[in-house]
């Protein structure tokens, strides 16, 4: 995982800060004054993959800047609490020049009383990235690249380093035969309309990507079509090594376009509690269903209870899903069946050739080429993969 490793600091407070950006930067600079008590700090960012995809029995590394003032302390020991190995990008830079500039990157997450939420890091306020000093991926960053299978990255590395940094990471691990994911996240949209160097780098990122991950909204910013079948269909076109596009379609669940097949799976019933890190927590899976060839549609409902998993509690980091309730989710298997939603999705693209929907059992499609795979057998296979894992799992905790 390249980049966005940060500190939440989550502060309950009785307004959100001011919209104005030199009111919001002095406001921020209040809060960062004196530390707030480390029960209010959460491992953010890129770390919510991390712990996901390690609870799923992944091995994992993260790639970027940890400080070594109090906050970076706390996030190298709770990665290192989860099994995760942190590279760092220091390279021998003089960190005597500006030591803000080292400094972990804190995310300052405040919640109002009617539970609104409110974001802001420096980044925020910074013409030029968070770790600006990066000018090159150092040899450490390079090596782990190579020795790893998939890259991912994600938008907000964007914040933190120069578009040229996080493009010649795509290349490295093209170069090395490392599968490339992509998510541009909410930033594709400014990323897209930005400077000509980011502009140049969102492309580079979607159009060599391997694995490009995007909700509907995001899918639909891109492209300028509104139906995420389509849409997805116009991102694989673009793309020179795109497989997969995995469509996030909040409570609705998610979809799988490749050149030759779409696949659908419906969410899991749940009572949602946050959200927060469940996109996260889904990408994990993928990446988990990618590296073990399961069948799309497996992939799908692994990556929905992932999600689900982690919306059942409450904040993202260390509270992300563990495994034994993904799987008491896939065992109860209870997910919501819409076939009017799918239909007008799937018979609104003229190029799907084969179509798969997980449901609750084997009944005939509402078009000729549209198949249901029966969640029955889908669960079925995926609870066996886990045996063993889940009692890995038990044992560490």
């Amino acid at each position: 995982m390249l980049g966005n490793l940060c500190v939440d600091v989550v502060l309950s407070v009785p307004q959100l800060p001011p919209a104005p950006r030199e009111e919001r930067e002095a406001y921020m600079e209040r809060l960062a004054a004196s530390p707030p008590d480390q029960k209010f700090w959460e491992a953010g960012g890129n770390c919510n993959l991390a712990f996901a995809a390690a609870r799923l029995g992944l091995c994992c590394s993260t790639l970027g800047h940890v400080g070594e003032e109090i906050y970076g302390k706390f996030l190298l020991d709770v990665l290192e609490a989860e099994g995760i190995h942190v590279v760092g990008m220091l390279d021998n830079s003089d960190a005597s020049s500006c030591r803000q500039a080292y400094e972990t990157l804190l995310c300052w997450v405040l919640v109002d009383p009617f539970q609104r939420h409110g974001f802001c890091s420096r980044a925020d306020f910074s013409d030029e990235p968070a770790f600006s000093w990066i000018r090159k991926l150092p040899t450490e960053t390079k090596t782990a690249i190579r020795r790893s299978k998939i890259l991912f990255c994600n938008g907000y590395a964007f914040d933190e380093l120069f578009p040229d940094v996080i493009s010649s990471a795509i290349d490295c691990a093209i170069e090395a035969g490392t599968t490339v994911f992509f998510d541009p996240g909410p930033r594709g949209k400014s990323l897209l309309h930005g400077t000509l160097d980011e502009q140049k780098a969102l492309e580079h990122s979607l159009r060599l990507s391997d694995v490009l991950l995007l909700t509907s909204d995001e899918a639909e910013s891109l492209t300028n079509i509104r139906n995420p079948i389509q849409a997805g269909e116009e991102l694989l076109k673009r793309g020179v090594r795109t497989k997969w596009v995995v469509i996030k379609m909040g409570s609705k669940g998610s979809m799988l376009i490749t050149n030759s097949a779409v696949s659908c799976a419906p969410s899991f019933k749940i009572d949602v509690v946050d959200t927060v890190g469940c996109g996260d927590s889904f990408t994990a899976a993928i990446a988990f269903g990618f590296l073990h060839n399961l069948p799309a549609v497996s992939t799908l409902a692994l990556a929905n209870a992932v999600g689900a998993a982690t919306a059942t509690g409450c904040g993202a980091g260390r509270n992300v899903a563990r495994l034994d309730k993904v799987l008491q989710l896939l065992r109860e298997s209870n997910i919501n069946e819409d076939d009017t939603t799918w239909s007008e999705w799937i018979e609104g693209s003229s190029l799907c050739s084969e179509v798969s929907v997980l449901s609750k059992t084997a009944v005939n499609g509402f078009s000729d080429h549209i198949v249901h795979v029966p969640i029955h057998n889908v669960v079925s296979n995926l609870l066996s993969m886990f045996e063993t894992v889940s009692e890995r799992s038990t044992v560490q905790a």
